[in-house]
């Protein structure tokens, strides 16, 4: 993609990142010209607008012209250097704002908030899935020795490994293409630190779907290394089933909607209750008033008592449908409901079905998603048994007064 925009960038960011230190092997034209490109492919296949790529894009562009001053913090550079350049060039106040964040948003941890920033991130390690990726590695590491501290190979292989088996993919796009080449590379690192570890024992590999394990055979040896104690107790992490959370969330949401269940049958009997008084009140006593006047303000406190009554219980159980509607921005920040038919019952299937999907490829927001659902259904059954609470409330004690309003006026009024 070019643009007149995209030109200026691509030339003020390569006459930066082309006069970059020597020691930077790694972070250098090279890196961002691979991101730009990966950038590219998974904006195309998510069928973003040009006006969002090109916006992308600026961010790739742009992203690691703060080494220019060193790499501790570079990302903040970066930032002030691309707000300078593009303020410069008349660029809107709210499109710079999103080129910042997707910058900020490769900032080790990532965390991206948005699509755009999704994208930057899974271009910015899609070196993790490359077949060169242990090139990459090495390179990384001899220009993280050559600019902060030296640092054995060992120890980097475990960084390395244990940043691949932490990592994930953001886009549905990195996830179908990126993500099987990532696990072969976590392999490559695995058997890389193995030769760290002497000893002859089988490495137990998790990962494999097809096949229950997967060993390989290192030389023969009595005991078992520190490494293989650790990689069987990660194998037996991911195999552990999460029975404990599954179990709460079900058991929460049965209680729940138990007691929903109860409040509409308490809503429906105080209901039922006060219809049928209202009824003989209205088709007996109303005929007798005329000859009984006495009766004319109990029957009416016995009349209001029970309307009163029956609307806090129809209040109770009253439906309140709320838009039915999600976007994409709502899935990709993982603060949709997907679980609650109010947010989606407007939606296209095809749109409901693409949410689902990411739900479900993300733990971390299907636990979110069941969380609030908790939390609002809570927050509905506090307001029906607030409602309820204050129609049994009036009828008890208005029927007791109505009642004795009915005894005074019999009494003295003969």
């Amino acid at each position: 993609m070019q643009t007149e925009l995209l030109i200026k960038v691509q030339e003020y960011a390569e006459g930066i990142l082309n006069k970059l230190p020597a020691e930077l092997i790694y972070h250098n034209f090279g890196h961002t010209h691979h991101v730009v490109k990966v950038t590219e492919e998974i904006g195309k296949a998510s069928d973003l607008s040009d006006k969002a790529l090109e916006t992308i894009l600026i961010a790739a562009w742009l992203h690691d012209i703060g080494y220019q001053q060193g790499c501790i913090n570079h990302e903040d550079r970066s930032k002030l250097m691309a707000k300078t350049f593009l303020e410069g060039l008349e660029v809107p106040e709210k499109r710079i704002d999103k080129v910042l964040g997707c910058i900020e948003a490769t900032k080790m941890p990532q965390n991206p908030k948005n699509r755009k920033e999704m994208i930057l991130c899974d271009a910015d390690l899609s070196h993790l899935a490359s077949p060169e990726f242990m090139n990459y590695s090495e390179n990384l590491r001899i220009e993280f020795c050559s600019i902060l501290k030296s640092i054995g190979e060992k120890k980097w292989w475990e960084s390395t490994v244990e940043l691949i088996q932490n990592h994930q993919y953001y886009t549905e796009y990195a996830r179908e293409h990126f993500e099987p080449l990532k696990q072969e590379n976590l392999k490559k690192g695995l058997m890389k630190l193995a030769q760290f570890e002497g000893g002859g024992i089988k490495l137990k590999f998790p990962w494999d779907e097809n096949e229950e394990k997967e060993a390989i055979e290192v030389k023969e040896e009595t005991h078992e290394s520190k490494f293989d104690k650790k990689l069987r107790k990660e194998a037996e992490k991911i195999k552990k089933p999460e029975r404990g959370i599954e179990t709460m969330f079900r058991t929460t949401s049965s209680n729940h909607f138990q007691l929903s269940a109860m409040a509409d049958n308490k809503a429906n009997i105080m209901i039922s209750v006060n219809s049928i008084i209202i009824s003989l009140v209205l088709s007996v006593l109303a005929r007798k008033l005329e000859d009984w006047p006495n009766l004319i303000l109990p029957t009416a406190l016995l009349t209001i008592v029970c309307l009163v009554a029956t609307i806090f219980a129809i209040l109770a159980v009253r439906p309140n449908v709320t838009s039915g509607k999600f976007s994409r921005e709502d899935i990709e920040g993982k603060t949709a409901n997907l679980l609650f038919f109010g947010n989606f019952h407007q939606m296209e299937l095809t749109d409901y079905e693409w949410g689902m999907k990411e739900m479900m490829n993300d733990s971390d927001f299907l636990y979110a998603s069941m969380t609030r659902d908790i939390y609002y259904l809570g927050k509905v059954l506090g307001k029906k048994y607030k409602f309820l609470r204050v129609s049994y409330t009036v009828f008890m004690f208005g029927f007791a007064a109505s009642v004795v309003s009915f005894a005074v006026a019999m009494y003295f009024f003969k």
